[in-house]
């Protein structure tokens, strides 16, 4: 069984797919604590809104996943639907449930989620994450 779950009926076209493909491989990254991974997946401007409301750029929330502070273990990633701005902009928005220890406290989040996505080169990239 994957750490990582898509829970979802719904059938996403070729481009759709490869946005909510390149989310699964980052929530992936999260979990494996993949360092080199999560700096190719992430955009360098990346920032993470936490729903605590803080908010972190790519290098602390890296920092954070590798020390251990953030600690992912499973995500469940429910009904997504794929938003489009333009031709290289797009947006994953649903719900992810997440297994964690974050900040020394265990628990299950369900974050209502906004990803945007940039393409950059023919290949999306994580620009922020809402939750």
């Amino acid at each position: 069984m994957s750490n990582v779950e898509l829970i979802c009926d719904k059938s996403f076209s070729d481009v759709d797919s490869e946005i909510l493909e390149r989310f699964i491989e980052f929530q992936h990254a999260i979990i494996d604590k993949d360092e080199d991974s999560l700096n190719e997946i992430i955009c360098d401007d990346y920032e993470l809104v936490h729903m605590s409301g803080k908010t972190q750029s790519k290098g602390e929330f890296i920092g954070e996943v590798m020390d251990g502070t953030l600690n992912y273990f499973k995500s469940e990633i429910i009904e997504p639907t794929i938003l489009w701005d333009d031709d290289e902009n797009a947006s994953l928005v649903g719900d992810v449930t997440l297994t964690a220890k974050v900040y020394g406290i265990n628990g299950k989040w369900t974050l209502d989620t906004v990803v945007n996505f940039v393409k950059i080169d023919g290949k999306w990239y994580l620009g922020k994450w809402d939750n």
